[in-house]
């Protein structure tokens, strides 16, 4: 076996979880640009913040999150009644 060490400074995460963009605000003179993405539920703000800066060098000021629980839905067929749901998700509003 052959043990291979790995520098600190040099370790990126590099996440599988995607994010969606959702909208984006551009600057005015009163508010900053916002982005607003839609993300795993498991992600959380410092990992979101992380990955903006790191893969896309965007300079984050403010992370904002909200939990969604996915729709709850009723097919009615001919014999029976199917249920299904929707994925939870979560939605985060960035500041740059």
């Amino acid at each position: 076996m052959f043990a291979t060490r790995v520098l600190s400074a040099f370790r990126m995460w590099m996440p599988t979880m995607p994010m969606t963009l959702v909208s984006a605000r551009s600057a005015t003179e009163s508010q900053s640009a916002t982005a607003t993405f839609r993300v795993e539920p498991k992600m959380t703000k410092h990992e979101i913040k992380e990955y903006l800066t790191k893969i896309y060098n965007l300079p984050v000021k403010k992370v904002n999150t909200m939990n969604y629980l996915g729709k709850r839905k009723k097919v009615i067929g001919r014999r029976k009644v199917a249920y299904y749901k929707y994925r939870d998700f979560k939605k985060a509003i960035v500041t740059f």
